[in-house]
C-alpha cells in the first residue's frame, strides 16, 4: 500500500515552506506542529542535514468526525506533511494519505473522513504545483 502524495517542485526549500503552509490553510488545515528535523539532528546529534519540516496538519471538523467513527484515532492525527530539499533547488512534499487511518484500523466508518481529507490534500498539492507553472 503507498502510505503517501508526493510532489516535487523546482524552487528552493525556503520558498516552499510558507507555501505548503497557505495551501494547507485553504483546504481548511492549520498547522498543530512544525517540526524542523533539520535543526532538530544538528542540536540532538550534531550532524547536518539539508532542509526538512514535519507539519503536524488538521482539519478541526475532519479530525472530530474522525473521533466519532473511533475514539483511538487521535494516534493517527493530525495529518503529516514533510517537505525536505532535494537535489539543486528542488523540493519535496509529502503528505500523508489518510486511508492510511482505514487500513491501520480496520474501520470503514472512517473512509468518508479519509476519503474527504485525501480530496483536500491532493487539492493543496495541486494548488502547489498550478503556482510554479503560473
Amino acid at each position: 500500500m503507498s502510505y503517501g502524495m508526493t510532489l516535487t517542485l523546482d524552487q528552493p526549500f525556503d520558498r516552499i515552506v510558507p507555501a505548503v503552509k497557505e495551501a494547507l490553510a485553504e483546504q481548511g488545515f492549520g498547522i498543530l506542529t512544525e517540526i524542523d528535523m533539520a535543526a532538530t539532528l544538528r542540536a540532538k546529534l550534531g550532524v547536518e542535514t539539508t532542509g526538512q519540516v514535519i507539519l503536524g496538519a488538521c482539519n478541526p471538523p475532519l479530525a472530530h468526525r474522525a473521533l466519532l467513527a473511533e475514539e483511538s484515532v487521535g494516534l493517527l492525527l493530525p495529518c503529516n506533511v514533510v517537505v525536505r530539499a532535494t537535489a539543486g533547488d528542488r523540493t519535496t512534499v509529502e503528505a500523508l494519505d489518510p486511508a492510511v487511518m482505514v487500513a491501520v484500523t480496520g474501520n470503514e466508518a472512517l473512509r468518508p473522513v479519509a476519503d474527504e481529507a485525501a480530496k483536500r490534500l491532493r487539492a493543496a498539492l495541486e494548488s502547489l504545483e498550478q503556482r510554479q507553472s503560473g
